[in-house]
């Protein structure tokens, strides 16, 4: 894949969402309105190929998000980077269906390593930032954590960035 033409995301987990699980919540379905404008922002701006973590949260919602705007813009892939084959093996049920439902309809499968430690996570968000010339971040502002990681990262790297800061959707 082109990394001029490549988009990746990062974001929070649902333990760090003001909703936490509950997708319902407004508050939640105004910030997919700006997941799904910042992906079709991206794909006006030449993004074909998107690469997702695939974790619990943010990283779903684009997935969807993606798979989505593929329905009427038959150039795009989605590649769902996974840092290890037990990702979602202690995830509740329903997010493990979402997570399978994803994968199968994903473009591009791509396993960073095998088995889990402590670092896998880190060198997935590593191998969609090295990759990429986009990110697309969903970001609370707390400069620690795999969020801040990633996104300090792929500035560094130059990539273009589009924040989404989660505080505008925390009334």
């Amino acid at each position: 894949m082109d990394p001029k033409k490549t988009c990746c995301f990062t974001g929070h987990r649902p333990d760090k969402l003001p909703w936490g699980e509950d997708e319902s919540d407004p508050r939640c379905v105004r910030l997919k309105r700006a997941v799904t404008q910042a992906v079709e922002d991206a794909y006006v701006a030449g993004s074909r190929h998107f690469i997702t973590g695939m974790a619990r949260g943010i990283d779903l919602y684009c997935a969807e998000a993606v798979l989505a705007l593929r329905e009427a813009e038959e150039d795009i892939t989605l590649e769902c980077a996974r840092p290890c084959e037990t990702q979602a093996d202690s995830w509740p049920a329903a997010e493990q269906a979402r997570y399978q439902s994803i994968l199968a309809r994903c473009d591009f499968e791509t396993l960073v390593q095998h088995g889990y430690d402590r670092f896998c996570m880190m060198r997935r968000n590593r191998y969609m930032v090295d990759r990429s010339s986009r990110l697309i971040a969903v970001y609370n502002g707390v400069p620690k954590g795999g969020t801040a990681q990633t996104l300090a990262y792929a500035l560094k790297k130059g990539l273009d960035t589009a924040i989404i800061d989660l505080e505008d959707f925390c009334q």
